[in-house]
C-alpha cells in the first residue's frame, strides 16, 4: 500500500510539472493575431517575395519530388493536378481535383474496401500540410487569401497572409519575415492545429531546383527540425 501511495505521489508530481511547463510555454509563446493594414503595400511585399523565390519558374515546373521528415514521400505532377503520396505500405495515386477517383494501393494491391476513402482523405491531408511547408511562399495570392502589413519589433515590415478557404484548415494565418531581398527567413503561425498562437518556424537552407525555383530544405520550430528531403523539381 505504501509503495502504491508513493507511485501515485510521483505520478501526481510529474503531472503537476507537465501542467506547469505547458502553462509556462503558453505564457511565453502564445500571441494574439496582429491586425495589420495597408493591403496595397502588402500586395507589393508579397510580389517581392514571389520574385525572390522565382515564382515564374515554379509556375512552369511540371514535377516536384520530396520527402517530408522521412515519413511521407511525394511525386507531384503539378501541371496535371495529381500526386503520388506514399507512406508505410500505402501508395495513393491522388487526383487533386477529383479525390474520389484516386487509386489506392496497399502492399501493391489495390484497395477497394471501406478503408479506401479514409486512406484517400489521409493522403489529401498529408499533401495539404506537407506541401505547404515546401511551397507556402508561392501560395500568398491563392483564392481566399488576404494580405496585410504588420510592423515587426525590429522595425521591419512583416507580411501577414490569412487563408479564409482552401486546404485542410481554412482560417489559418501566417506572418512572414523576409530578408532585404524578399526571401523568407521565418514565419509565425496562427493555425487551428497548433494551440499556441504566433509560434515561429524558420525557412532556411534554400536550394535552387533545376527549374530555377527556390525551395527550403528545412525548418526549425522550438526543438523540432522539419526536414524537406531529396527535393527535386523539373
Amino acid at each position: 500500500m505504501k509503495k502504491l501511495t508513493r507511485i501515485l505521489k510521483i505520478i501526481g508530481i510529474v503531472l503537476v510539472g507537465l501542467v506547469a511547463a505547458l502553462a509556462a510555454l503558453f505564457a511565453i509563446y502564445n500571441e494574439d493575431l496582429p491586425e495589420g493594414g495597408q493591403p496595397q503595400a502588402a500586395d507589393a511585399l508579397a510580389n517581392k517575395m514571389l520574385q525572390a523565390v522565382n515564382h515564374e519558374a515554379y509556375k512552369n515546373t511540371e514535377v516536384i519530388e520530396w520527402s517530408f521528415v522521412g515519413q511521407h514521400h511525394y511525386k507531384w505532377f503539378k501541371q496535371q493536378n495529381r500526386v503520388d503520396v506514399k507512406w508505410d505500405n500505402i501508395l495513393v495515386h491522388l487526383n487533386l481535383q477529383h479525390p474520389d477517383s484516386s487509386i489506392v494501393l496497399k502492399n501493391d494491391i489495390q484497395v477497394t474496401d471501406e478503408s479506401r476513402s479514409t486512406l484517400i482523405q489521409n493522403a489529401v491531408d498529408f499533401f495539404n500540410n506537407d506541401s505547404f511547408w515546401l511551397v507556402a511562399p508561392h501560395k500568398v495570392f491563392d483564392p481566399g487569401t488576404g494580405r496585410k502589413i504588420v510592423q515587426l519589433e525590429n522595425g521591419e515590415q512583416g507580411l501577414l497572409v490569412s487563408y479564409t478557404s482552401g486546404g485542410s484548415t481554412p482560417g489559418d494565418s501566417y506572418l512572414w519575415m523576409l530578408d532585404e531581398n524578399g526571401l523568407p527567413i521565418a514565419f509565425k503561425i496562427w493555425a487551428s492545429v497548433i494551440p499556441l498562437g504566433g509560434l515561429e518556424a524558420t525557412w532556411e537552407n534554400w536550394t535552387k531546383a533545376e527549374t530555377g525555383a527556390l525551395f527550403p530544405a528545412s525548418h526549425k520550430m522550438l526543438f523540432l527540425t522539419i526536414a524537406m528531403d531529396d527535393v527535386t523539381a523539373k
